[in-house]
């Protein structure tokens, strides 16, 4: 039998086919919302299900968004602002799970304090980057003070 090594992200990493571990802090990052986020991470994808360990960089993030798939984050170091659909922003800090249900525009923006770090899962029935609800790539959220130096 063909081994499968296709992924639906480009620049993710295939898991099975004797590959079952996965160093994360190690492997290489990838942009893990191109055109709305400034989050990189390496991304790994089984058969059905895909995972990444996200960085966020301080006072950045994503635009509001949305993509057909359902998303988990589990927040591992630092603080986010959050809003899901119609709901509040809220700061969500370690220890929160978050709930992204699919095509519900949602963002998430790591506070001024420090970086954030989180885990992502998503299902497979779309890749990792979605896309912004204005229609735009224009880039990331970025906080007054915080955005990218010029080349």
């Amino acid at each position: 039998m063909a081994e499968n090594t296709e992924t639906k992200t480009k620049g993710a990493v295939k898991g099975g086919n004797g590959r079952f571990i996965f160093p994360l802090a190690e492997m290489a990052k990838i942009e893990a919302g191109t055109g709305y986020s400034t989050a990189v991470g390496p991304v790994v994808e089984g058969d059905r299900m895909q995972c990444a360990l996200v960085t966020k960089p301080k006072g950045t993030g994503s635009r509001p968004h949305l993509h057909p798939n359902e998303q988990w984050n589990y927040v591992v170091k630092g603080t986010l602002r959050v809003k899901v659909g119609d709901g509040e922003e809220q700061l969500c800090g370690p220890g929160t799970l978050l709930y992204f249900p699919a095509n519900i525009v949602h963002y998430t923006i790591a506070t001024v304090e420090e970086d954030v770090v989180f885990f992502a899962v998503k299902d497979l029935s779309h890749g990792i980057i979605g896309k912004a609800a204005d229609g735009t790539m224009a880039g990331g959220h970025f906080d007054p003070g915080h955005e990218p130096k010029p080349a």
